[in-house]
């Protein structure tokens, strides 16, 4: 396995929140593994539902491009200030939230702004994932992975995995005593660098 981040004393967290829900379960488990982190590691929690985002335009083809507002600047700004960044997206449909996709499509803007260097500031972050679902069968949660998985690889991240857990009613994450468990320590884990099933074929 490819070496990934270090855990070392300059580390900073942005929590991306991805319900439509306030206070809901993935939240809670997010919040129940950031107060693990050292007091020291500064953290910043974003709510995607509190926070007015349009749809995103792609803009690749065309030559006027489209201005950023205040809102997708402080997105890239958090996201391009923090080392570990942690996507909390309930499964919807087995797959992100739309605030979630909405603010990774953004990412594709900040790929291709003229002069960007977003792909070069990204590599070698870190991204994580956290997501609360029904099933008590957590790799119905296979396709949420891949998508932030593939997503790091593309950008020459590290991966730290994604931290899951099963409630569907508003505050039941606390009786899934394990997935409690499995965020003490879900930040301390390793944190590999993310690559394309074909790379990791072509280096076996």
């Amino acid at each position: 396995m490819t070496a990934g981040a270090t855990h070392g004393p300059n580390r900073s967290f942005l929590f991306v929140l991805g319900s439509s829900r306030a206070d809901g379960n993935t939240e809670i488990l997010a919040r129940e593994a950031a107060a693990q982190l050292p007091p020291e590691v500064p953290r910043r929690w974003v709510d995607l539902n509190r926070l007015a985002l349009p749809d995103f335009q792609d803009g690749r083809h065309e030559t006027a491009g489209w201005p950023a507002d205040e809102n997708e600047e402080l997105l890239r700004r958090a996201t391009l200030e923090a080392t570990d960044i942690v996507i909390a997206s309930p499964l919807y449909w087995y797959t992100l939230s739309a605030q979630t996709k909405r603010y990774l499509d953004y990412w594709s803007g900040w790929l291709n702004v003229p002069d960007s260097d977003f792909k070069e500031r990204m590599t070698g972050r870190t991204l994580w994932g956290v997501t609360a679902m029904a099933h008590e069968e957590h790799e119905v949660a296979e396709g949420l992975r891949t998508a932030l998985h593939h997503s790091a690889a593309y950008l020459g991240m590290n991966f730290g995995g994604v931290l899951t857990g099963t409630a569907s009613r508003p505050g039941r994450i606390h009786a899934d005593e394990q997935s409690l468990l499995r965020a003490k320590t879900f930040f301390a884990g390793a944190t590999p660098l993310a690559r394309f099933p074909y790379e990791e074929e072509a280096a076996a």
